[in-house]
């Protein structure tokens, strides 16, 4: 077990966006800034009724996979050594599977058993069964339990050729000792990206009502809000992901020697 140390990865994610912040930041304009753009200005903003499917949930996946392959080659470049942005987007694009295939299988489960807890308290939210509600107390606080042991997936995933459950297991045994470090370094993260992104979503819907007096979804207002808070997202991205690389290469080092040269092979 490494003793994680938070101010070491966060001087290391500083020396790394000083050195290749241009190349990162092309990386989250791409992958991450543009697509959120696109999706606000194409998604409708009624809901479909009935049981019919909704294509747009299809559509919706497409910047979801651009953003997965967008922070597996934030991660790399973070990484090191120095390779190219194309580079970086190749061996995310190589790695996506994996990664998706990670994610999935720890957050499909609960995302079922919670949906089902869910809709059992909302049948009679005033008097909601007691067992339904404690149920979905615990599935929440495993959830936060595992998110955290499960924080490295998207380092393990870009560092080592390794497949979906060897990818969480590891993450698993590089978390082991460090809960609260880490569970305090999310909550903290989560906390000013809330804070930043309200308050720049708030003055960009002021001067958007200012000058544009509308601020509706396909509106010149609209637009101007959308981009602003994608920019947001995508710079506490950039900065999350990087920290997760070096928190990874921090942990990892001691038992893994190749770490500082990721192999996209599987």
């Amino acid at each position: 077990m490494t003793r994680l140390s938070i101010s070491q990865a966060w001087d290391e994610s500083r020396a790394v966006l000083a050195r290749d912040g241009k190349l990162i930041g092309t990386v989250a304009l791409a992958l991450f800034v543009l697509p959120g753009i696109l999706l606000n200005l194409i998604m409708p903003t009624t809901r479909s009724s009935g049981s019919e499917p909704n294509p747009w949930l299809l559509v919706a996946l497409i910047p979801i996979l651009i953003s997965l392959v967008g922070q597996l080659s934030i991660i790399r470049l973070a990484m090191g050594p120095h390779i190219s942005v194309g580079e970086a987007i190749a061996h995310g694009g190589r790695r996506i599977l994996y990664y998706a295939g990670a994610v999935l299988v720890w957050t499909v489960p609960f995302m079922l058993i919670g949906s089902a807890l869910y809709a059992m308290v909302g049948k009679d939210p005033q008097h909601p069964s007691a067992g339904a509600a404690l149920g979905l107390l615990a599935v929440t606080a495993i959830g936060v339990f595992l998110a955290v042991r499960f924080i490295l997936i998207s380092a393990v995933a870009s560092g080592e050729p390794v497949g979906p459950i060897a990818i969480l297991r590891r993450s698993w045994d590089l978390t082991a000792g460090n809960w609260w470090r880490l569970f305090g370094f999310l909550l903290l993260c989560m906390i000013a990206a809330m804070a930043l992104l309200f308050a720049v979503q708030s003055v960009a819907a002021l001067i958007a009502r200012i000058v544009f007096g509308d601020v509706s979804q396909l509106s010149v207002g609209g637009l101007l809000v959308s981009i602003a808070s994608q920019l947001v997202s995508g710079f506490v991205s950039v900065i999350l992901f990087v920290m997760l690389a070096r928190i990874y290469v921090q942990l990892a080092q001691p038992t893994h020697a190749d770490v500082g040269v990721p192999n996209s092979g599987i």
